[in-house]
């Protein structure tokens, strides 16, 4: 006999079948792939972004504070 874990389990792994085999997470899964590179080097660009502005920022604080600012 199949303990209710078991039940619960195998409902699970057949709706995840499912839901691996719909158009959307087909189409998602594709789009995603294709669109990662283009992510990542734009996290990579913004981030370069926001240190280089940081430290300019830090730098005119350091300037307008008389060299005291940490």
């Amino acid at each position: 006999m199949e303990t209710k874990e078991e039940r619960i389990a195998r409902r699970h792994q057949k709706r995840d079948e499912q839901m691996k085999a719909s158009p959307g997470y087909v189409t998602f899964s594709i789009m995603f792939t294709l669109a990662y590179p283009f992510i990542a080097v734009f996290t990579f660009v913004m981030s370069a972004l926001l240190a280089t502005f940081s430290g300019i920022s830090r730098a005119m604080a350091w300037v307008v504070s008389g060299g005291k600012s940490k």
